[in-house]
């Protein structure tokens, strides 16, 4: 009985070896513990070998927002949204990024967005929030 399965293991790394997956798991891990310095170390010099992988970029976009580093994720956060206007996690990152600088117009459209590709209640929360604050400061 031989059955196909879609999961494949991870490739085989030697000592001396590199591969963007690893470095991956490891920043997804430390990131999921809330330990973001520790991420941007093993994600900068995985990004120098791979500049373009969206994955290793999405991570460090995350670190950056962990230590609010705002203009950094927002940079990344950006040129994701600009690559990928359907990437969701992307467009409400970077919403809640302008969000936390106060630039609440500039977010309310990527919010909205996000919202409506995902129909997530949280993202929909996250609009009517921006909204609000939009219309305290009018």
């Amino acid at each position: 009985m031989s059955e196909e399965y879609p999961i494949q293991a991870p490739p085989l790394l030697f000592p001396g070896q590199w591969a963007p997956e690893s470095a991956y798991r490891t920043a997804f891990d430390l990131l999921a513990r809330n330990a973001p310095g520790p991420a941007l170390e093993v994600l900068e010099p995985a990004l120098e070998r791979e500049p373009d992988n969206r994955g290793l970029r999405s991570l460090r976009a995350w670190a950056f927002l962990l230590r609010a580093q705002l203009g950094r994720a927002e940079d990344d956060l950006r040129a994701l949204v600009e690559e990928r206007p359907d990437d969701v996690w992307a467009c409400h990152a970077l919403g809640r990024s302008l969000e936390r600088q106060s630039r609440y117009a500039e977010a309310l459209g990527f919010l909205r967005l996000a919202a409506v590709m995902s129909d997530d209640h949280e993202h929909r929360v996250d609009v009517l929030r921006v909204e609000g604050r939009l219309g305290d400061d009018a």
